[in-house]
This record gives structure tokens, C-alpha cells and sequence, in this order.
């Protein structure tokens, strides 16, 4: 594959930021991580198909490798914990050549009253080919979620993996 020729899109944040139902928004209805990939409708009878991994590597206390080695999905969607393991699933990501399209939810709301980026996450992904945003997940998800759909098209439309659904 070419370098950048799979995307990440990750909402990054602390437990109960909002990162599950970023997905379940998404996908219109509640989705739980499978081995298999998902059918993403982006409007209407126009899909991708997406690798969903809800439910981050850091809370389940997995390698990422150990579930995207064997996945060839161009598309992943991935949840991450906003917690020193998340640097080992950065490293992964990006050793891998992934675009990284990253929302961080609700910084400062659940860590103690810090604004500010005290792992140098942000840095780390805007050194790589990346697309990087910080939302509320305490208010109405729909914006948020449309931006995510509005990135995943585009990117999927350029390379040609939108089909009738």
C-alpha cells in the first residue's frame, strides 16, 4: 500500500468523554467492536467500509498490533484513552503509515481541571500526516460527528472506496 493509503479516525479522550457515543452516532444506532468490518452509510446509497474499535486498547489493556495486524481495511475507527498507554497505540499508527484524523474530546473536564496537553500527544500526531481537532462531548454530538462523516467521504471519495448501499 502507499504511505497515508489507510486513515485512522480516533476520538481521543478520558473514560466517559463521550468516545462511545461518537460511534453509536455515527452509525446511527448503539455498535460494539467486531472481528469483522462495518458498512458505513455516509449519505445516502453511499458507503465505505470501516473497522470499528470501540472500547480503546488502553481500557482493554491490548496491543493495538495484536487486532490491526491481521485487518486490512482501509478505514479504521478506534477509540482512544486519553492515558500514557495511548502512546504505544500512536506509535503503532504511525510506524504503520495511517492518516491520523484525531477529535479530542473534553480536555480539562475530566483530568484534574489540565487544558493543556501534559503527554505531548498533540505534537506527536501533528508531526505526521494528520488532521487534528478538540470538541465538547458534553454538548450535542451531531456537529461533532458530522465533521468526522464529512472527512471520512472525502478521503473515501478520492480513493474511490464509496459504494451503493
Amino acid at each position: 500500500m502507499v504511505r497515508e493509503d489507510r486513515l485512522l479516525v480516533s476520538v481521543l479522550g478520558n473514560r466517559d468523554a463521550g468516545k462511545s457515543q461518537t460511534w453509536n452516532t455515527l452509525f446511527g444506532r448503539t455498535v460494539r467492536r467486531s472481528k469483522s468490518t462495518h458498512s458505513l452509510n455516509l449519505r445516502p446509497n453511499e458507503c465505505v467500509e470501516v473497522f470499528l474499535v470501540s472500547g480503546s486498547f488502553e481500557e482493554r489493556r491490548e496491543y493495538v498490533g495484536d487486532i490491526l495486524d491481521n485487518q486490512d481495511c482501509r478505514i479504521v475507527l478506534c477509540s482512544m484513552q486519553y492515558t500514557e498507554e495511548v502512546h504505544k497505540t500512536l506509535d503503532y499508527l504511525i510506524d504503520k503509515d495511517f492518516f491520523l484524523y484525531v477529535q479530542w474530546l473534553n480536555p480539562g473536564c475530566k483530568d484534574g481541571g489540565e487544558t493543556w496537553d501534559r503527554m505531548g500527544l498533540v505534537n506527536r500526531i501533528l508531526s505526521v500526516p494528520s488532521a487534528f481537532s478538540i470538541r465538547s462531548g458534553k454538548v450535542d454530538e451531531k456537529p461533532r460527528v458530522q465533521e468526522i462523516r464529512e472527512f471520512i467521504y472525502g478521503w473515501a471519495l478520492y480513493r474511490k472506496l464509496i459504494f451503493s448501499c
